[in-house]
C-alpha cells in the first residue's frame, strides 16, 4: 500500500501533463467541426482589384473566410496578422489556402482602402466588398452578427461583429469554424486537416 501512493501520484501527474498539451500535439482540432452545415454555401462580391468573386472561384484551394473591417482597432488586424503567421507555418502548403477578408463596413472600406489593407498582411490575401445591402445579405447567410456602434473621435463609429473564421475544403464545402484568438500553430494544424 505504501508503494502504491507514489505510483498513483506519477500516473496523475502524467494525466495532468497530457491534458495540458496544446491541441496541435494531441491531434485534436481547436476548431469546431461544422462539416455538413447548411449555411454559408456561397457569396458573390467584388474583390479589392474590382473583380467579381464567388466561392466557386477558389475550388481546388481551401478557403479561410473572415468578416471584419479596416477601421477595427484590434480584432481584425490581430486576426489578419495571425493568418499571416499561419501561412508561414503552412510552408509550401500555404498556396493551397486562400484567405478572404469580407468587409462589414462597405461605406468606409472602398476598393482602394481594401487594396491597401488586406494585401499588406500577405499579397495573396483578398479583400471583398459589396453594397451595404449585399454585405448585410452575405453576413446573414454566414450567420455573422454585426452592429454599428456610434463613438467619438475620428472614426465616428465602430462595428461589433462575430470574430471567428470559416474554413472551406478544396471542394468548396464548409468544414470548420475557428474562434477568435486561436494560436497560429493550432490554426495551421486544423487547416492542414482539410487540405
Amino acid at each position: 500500500m505504501k508503494h502504491l501512493f507514489p505510483k498513483i501520484g506519477i500516473v496523475l501527474l502524467l494525466c495532468f501533463l497530457a491534458a495540458c498539451k496544446p491541441a496541435s500535439e494531441t491531434g485534436k482540432l481547436v476548431a469546431t467541426d461544422i462539416t455538413g452545415a447548411d449555411f454559408g454555401q456561397t457569396l458573390s462580391l467584388i474583390d479589392h482589384t474590382g473583380k467579381p468573386r464567388t466561392l466557386a472561384d477558389f475550388k481546388g484551394k481551401a478557403v479561410a473566410l473572415f468578416f471584419g473591417y479596416t477601421h477595427c482597432p484590434d480584432v481584425c488586424p490581430t486576426t489578419m496578422a495571425d493568418m499571416k503567421k499561419t501561412m508561414k507555418l503552412l510552408g509550401s502548403r500555404a498556396d493551397e489556402l486562400q484567405v478572404l477578408f469580407v468587409t462589414l463596413d462597405p461605406e468606409r472600406d472602398t476598393q482602394e482602402v481594401l487594396a491597401q489593407f488586406v494585401p499588406s498582411f500577405d499579397a495573396r490575401f483578398i479583400g471583398l466588398r459589396g453594397s451595404v445591402e449585399e454585405i448585410a445579405a452575405t453576413a446573414k447567410a454566414f450567420k455573422i452578427f454585426s452592429s454599428k456602434v456610434q463613438s467619438e473621435g475620428r472614426s465616428a463609429y465602430t462595428i461589433d461583429h462575430s470574430a471567428g473564421m470559416y474554413i472551406f475544403d478544396k471542394a468548396g464545402k464548409i468544414r470548420l469554424y475557428i474562434d477568435y484568438g486561436e494560436k497560429p500553430q493550432d490554426m495551421a494544424n486544423d487547416i492542414k486537416s482539410v487540405l
